[in-house]
């Protein structure tokens, strides 16, 4: 049987401190015969959903134990023990899950999203960069940087075309009301 057991450990307790206590949880379930520690996960410091103790944030850590119930009196007893330890909570599994826990997850999928995030500012600040050097191979006489060069020029010179209409359609009424003025005072 799988049990999942989630607790807080206080904040003011460093990260290697809460390293060392997880360690020392694991030895004791160690020492129950048959019974092992088959997945731990250091969820960070994050905010309670109330204070406890007067404390607003705390260590959160999962262990999952596989193992009988004497393993897990030893677990809860150890947590109860610990000056430590804020509040804990175990749960029964029925299977064990190989995937990491949501809070991992979501933790990845940012950490994934501001990589692609910087991956793409890269990008950015690269593309202004190499066109100097694209122009300087065209002056330079390299045929295949001559020929991107042209079609980037086609490019520049189709998206001007628009502006360059609209500048000439606002200036047509200011020359037409002139003609009119000028007829008028005629």
């Amino acid at each position: 049987m799988y049990y999942e057991t989630i607790f807080i450990v206080n904040p003011d307790v460093s990260q290697e401190n809460t390293e060392k206590l997880v360690d020392s949880l694991k030895d004791k379930i160690g020492k129950v015969s048959g019974a092992r520690v088959v997945k731990q996960e250091y969820w960070g410091v994050r905010p309670l959903a109330y204070s406890i103790a007067k404390r607003k944030r705390g260590h959160y850590v999962l262990l999952v134990t596989d193992g009988d119930a004497k393993a897990l009196a030893v677990l809860e007893q150890a947590l109860r023990l610990e000056e430590r330890v804020l509040r804990y909570m175990t749960t029964r599994l029925e299977e064990l899950s190989d995937q990491p826990s949501p809070i991992i997850r979501r933790r990845e999928a940012a950490t994934q999203q501001a990589a692609e995030a910087d991956a793409a500012k890269l990008e950015t600040a690269e593309a202004p960069a190499q066109e100097p050097a694209k122009e300087e191979a065209a002056a330079a006489g390299d045929p295949a940087s001559s020929e991107t060069s042209e079609a980037s020029a086609k490019e520049e010179a189709a998206e001007a075309a628009p502006e360059a209409e609209a500048e000439e359609a606002a200036a047509k009424p200011e020359e037409s009301a002139k003609t009119k003025g000028e007829e008028a005072a005629a």
